[in-house]
């Protein structure tokens, strides 16, 4: 009788045995898979850490280029348009400190001082107007760029079409000016270098999306060639629409105009 029931017992051991090995198997093989997953989670953790970080390096490096390069181009305005003149009027007013000047001398020195002082007071008004231009600060995007058209068109170089569908917020001024600054360069590049006679400037939302589409019927330029991006000021564009957030398309060819889509 010992013999017939001993049988079965070391079957149920063995098979007792089988299933715990079976078990801790499983168990070590889920504790391993979830050491990974979670190794994995994290990883994945700390490389959108690091993109988000990357991304806020680039934004901080967009904003200080774009500060810089507005330094710059006040600097240079300062430079060419107010000390020049401000020099010639010290220089006029040594002059006038002179025992034997005739009257018509001294008339014709007073006359340039006052001149030059005036033109001086004046760019002085117009490096401040670019700076912020009233409009735009009083009454948002919309009337700077309505402004903005306006003052290309007195020109008699260029007609301009600007067409608005976006209703702009008021609280976001700040934003709004990097694409007034866009487009500013946009203009300035299209008469300057693209030598067009018109301008087409539209605001809309595709896909909730807010859009500028831009185009002049220029002379044009080779959009795939990086030096000819460089030399239409697309740097500083391109460092703005990264602090919007946004995205550029850039199309041109040769003697067939330029266009550009950029969200924000």
């Amino acid at each position: 009788m010992n013999t017939t029931h001993s049988i079965p017992e070391k079957e149920l051991v063995t098979i007792i045995l089988y299933i715990s090995l079976f078990f801790i198997i499983v168990a070590v093989v889920l504790i391993i898979f979830f050491y990974f997953s979670r190794k994995k989670i994290i990883q994945k953790e700390l490389e959108k850490k690091d993109l988000v970080l990357q991304y806020q390096k680039e934004q901080l490096h967009a904003v200080l280029f774009t500060q810089e390069e507005e330094r710059k181009r006040i600097a240079q305005d300062l430079h060419d348009d107010i000390s020049s003149k401000l020099n010639i009027v010290s220089l006029n007013t040594h002059l006038l400190s002179a025992s034997n000047l005739s009257e018509a001398e001294t008339k014709e020195i007073t006359d340039n001082i006052i001149n030059l002082t005036g033109k001086a007071l004046e760019n002085s008004r117009k490096i401040a107007h670019n700076l912020l231009p009233p409009v735009f600060e009083k009454f948002g995007l919309n009337a700077g760029v309505e402004e903005l058209c306006e003052e290309f068109e007195s020109s008699k170089a260029v007609k301009v079409h600007y067409k608005n569908e976006i209703d702009f917020d008021e609280s976001d001024i700040d934003r709004h000016l990097h694409i007034f600054r866009i487009l500013q360069e946009l203009m300035n590049n299209s008469l300057r270098h693209g030598k067009a006679s018109e301008i087409w400037i539209s605001f809309n939302t595709v896909s909730n999306v807010a859009t500028c589409n831009y185009e002049d019927n220029g002379v044009g330029f080779d959009s795939k060639s990086a030096e000819n991006q460089k030399g239409l000021g697309m740097k500083n564009i391109d460092s703005r629409i990264s602090f919007l957030n946004g995205t550029i398309l850039i199309n041109s060819q040769i003697n067939k105009g330029f266009s550009v889509v950029f969200t924000f």
